[in-house]
């Protein structure tokens, strides 16, 4: 693994944070968060563009009326359009639930649809959405699923449940995930602790995706996001890590067979960081990622030849 350069590409807001990364055509397209501050109630979702990586321009602000946007994930549906879900945290909580989950989709990238808001999406945070064959998946977290739920859906739009209580253990605060599924359907998914030991795991499951077998990783993370590297056998993922260091962004390998996360390189990043985005391509690894390691929380692209 060699770091070949890192490139501050936005930081036209008072925070920016929370990214994500994916090609779509001839472009890749970076989503993150604006807003005054991390926890500030006025977060929007931008949605810049590039060809080569190194010029940006925006095409995109989404906005949900009477919410704070937070944690924008990229999919592309088997329509080839370009999805775009998030949560929102409410200003006036609906029946008692404070959050919802929500989605946009773009058939170009710039011009995006209504925000659908399927119920199932109340009172709950989808958090990053993986498609497998013409069915994507998400699991959401807090609110009505405190224990964890998977969900699907056919379109982006409607969602339905596929395994509730799917977190192993009821007295872990369990919260954010990234999916991986392998070509013949096993679905790997590594999650957030953020009580008890803090330590993350790595799930898995086969179709239908109800029985599950849970291994813990030892190591506490922020921010998941991982990939399935077929040549190495292994995942890569990119989180924020903790331990001695103060709080850094890093690329971890992960041995699914023995369950092992290991720190394989270090990225320019400090303070409040991390929650990235990741595209491989022809051996280069393009990662988006935000930081405060320069003073104002920025977002970052990183180049690492694999």
């Amino acid at each position: 693994m060699e770091f070949l350069k890192v490139k501050k590409i936005w930081n036209k807001s008072p925070h920016n944070a929370f990214t994500d990364l994916i090609r779509f055509g001839d472009y890749l397209y970076c989503t993150f968060r604006e807003a005054n501050e991390h926890m500030s109630m006025d977060g929007k979702l931008r949605v810049i563009r590039s060809k080569d990586g190194k010029r940006w321009s925006s095409v995109a602000l989404l906005g949900f009326d009477g919410g704070d946007v937070r944690d924008g994930k990229f999919s592309i549906t088997p329509k080839n359009e370009l999805m775009l879900n998030a949560g929102v945290r409410l200003v006036e909580s609906i029946d008692g639930l404070n959050t919802r989950s929500i989605t946009w989709l773009s058939n170009d990238g710039t011009k995006w649809s209504e925000v659908f808001a399927c119920p199932t999406g109340l009172g709950t945070w989808r958090w990053s959405t993986t498609w497998h064959k013409k069915t994507a998946y998400s699991i959401g977290y807090t609110g009505k699923d405190k224990l964890g739920c998977l969900y699907s859906t056919k379109d982006g739009k409607k969602w339905k449940i596929v395994k509730d209580k799917l977190f192993p253990t009821k007295n872990s605060s369990w919260s954010e995930s990234s999916l991986v599924f392998l070509e013949n359907g096993d679905l790997y998914v590594l999650l957030r602790r953020d009580s008890q030991s803090y330590t993350s795991v790595l799930g898995f499951s086969k179709f239908p995706y109800e029985e599950w077998s849970w291994s813990d990783l030892n190591v506490p993370i922020g921010g998941p996001k991982m990939i399935y590297m077929e040549k190495q056998d292994k995942f890569l993922a990119t989180v924020r890590l903790y331990g001695n260091q103060s709080a850094r962004t890093s690329l971890c390998w992960i041995d699914y067979e023995n369950g092992e996360l290991r720190e394989s390189l270090t990225l320019p990043s400090g303070g409040d960081t991390s929650y990235a985005g990741m595209v491989y391509e022809e051996d280069i690894l393009w990662i988006s990622y935000y930081s405060s390691h320069e003073g104002k929380t920025s977002i970052y692209l990183a180049k690492v030849r694999i």
